[in-house]
């Protein structure tokens, strides 16, 4: 039996967490720029899943940590396609964090209950982010300047297997896969880019350095409309390496999104391979592996759109905020653990008056950070 999660945590504990999270997150929300299709009612869909993630994730972080301690969980990031990644230790402590918003401004938010439920899920994420980190006294990116490398143990095999690009249509071939997968993934994870990760920079003997870009669950998987339109996907997870020149900086963000001087590095990478890692191993993909996966990207984004463009609003609504809420899935499947993904299910009560939300990704910029995500009272 692990420790009870949340145990030995004052209020000032949950508070310097609250705070600590609050300044991260609002900048990372400012600066995040607009992706979103029109076609999915993105803001309804983070209430209602961040309201579901408040409610229910203490008792199901329970129930994961008694299978397995979370900071095992965190190590299991080091591996390939587990999808222990920077966005979803993120979002396993911030999405609660968005409910808490949501319920304190229409006063439904328990004192008491309010330190506890933000202990646990507090806990859970300390615990896993600090082992994914490597224990080095770092919980996030943010804390590192923006640097994030779980995968440095692949590093020499990675940065064996790239070769150098041919002349202008292998530089196209990278951009054509780039730009098709990483639409695809877009749209199938619902107007959000967790479903494409980077990490980096992976400093190389020679001076240059990889960035790695994980493309996960690309084929059918838990996401109910994955099962008619992914099928002609031919890998489930491939990470794409890009060798780049010192002289190019790179960071990566929590939202595992990179950022780079120049903006446009696709020009300066040196060399590149492509891994097909479904079964948690590099198995590298070459040219012709690599046109398919593209050309079934192409095909699948296309049949993926016309199907969500055919869905009701509560549909789009209740498949987005299930994207959401499955963030702890990960964790949970890795742990063994069983539990209910039903998604609306504890936030029904509210779903009538969130579901009429319009707009886009809520944005941060008219909040000030030190009150983006209030105290614990």
């Amino acid at each position: 039996m692990n420790d009870e999660l949340g145990a030995g945590w004052t209020k000032d504990d949950v508070n310097e967490a609250i705070s600590y999270h609050a300044k991260i997150s609002h900048t990372l929300t400012s600066q995040r720029t607009a992706l979103e299709s029109a076609l999915i009612p993105v803001t309804a869909y983070i209430c209602v899943a961040c309201v579901e993630a408040y409610r229910r994730y203490p008792a199901m972080m329970d129930e994961i940590a008694v299978v397995t301690p979370p900071e095992e969980l965190g190590r299991r990031g080091h591996e390939l396609a587990t999808q222990i990644d920077n966005v979803h230790l993120w979002g396993v402590s911030n999405f609660p964090l968005v409910g808490r918003k949501v319920l304190g401004g229409v006063g439904m938010l328990d004192p008491a209950d309010d330190v506890e439920r933000m202990a646990k899920i507090f806990d859970f994420w300390r615990r896993a982010a600090g082992a994914y980190r490597f224990d080095d006294g770092t919980l996030q990116a943010w804390d590192a300047d923006g640097v994030a490398t779980p995968y440095r143990a692949f590093t020499d095999e990675i940065a064996a297997a790239c070769r150098p690009l041919d002349g202008d249509d292998q530089r196209a071939r990278i951009s054509r896969l780039n730009a098709f997968l990483t639409s695809y993934l877009f749209l199938l994870w619902f107007d959000t880019r967790s479903g494409y990760q980077d990490t980096g920079p992976y400093r190389l003997p020679d001076g240059r350095q990889l960035l790695l870009r994980a493309f996960n669950r690309l084929a059918r998987s838990h996401f109910a409309w994955s099962e008619t339109i992914a099928d002609v996907m031919p890998v489930s997870d491939a990470l794409a390496a890009f060798v780049l020149p010192a002289n190019v900086e790179l960071h990566v963000t929590d939202f595992g999104t990179s950022v780079t001087r120049p903006e446009d590095y696709l020009p300066h990478v040196e060399a590149f391979a492509l891994f097909d890692v479904s079964a948690g191993t590099l198995v590298p993909m070459d040219n012709a592996a690599i046109d398919a996966l593209a050309a079934a990207a192409k095909t699948a984004q296309r049949a993926l759109y016309r199907m969500i463009a055919g869905m009701e609003r509560r549909e789009k609504i209740n498949a987005g905020a299930y994207v959401y809420f499955s963030f702890l899935r990960p964790f949970a499947e890795l742990a063994g653990a069983e539990l209910d993904w039903t998604v609306p299910r504890d936030s029904m009560d509210l779903y009538p008056f969130l579901e009429l939300i319009e707009g886009g990704a809520p944005a941060a910029i008219e909040e000030a950070p030190e009150t983006y995500y209030l105290p614990v009272t």
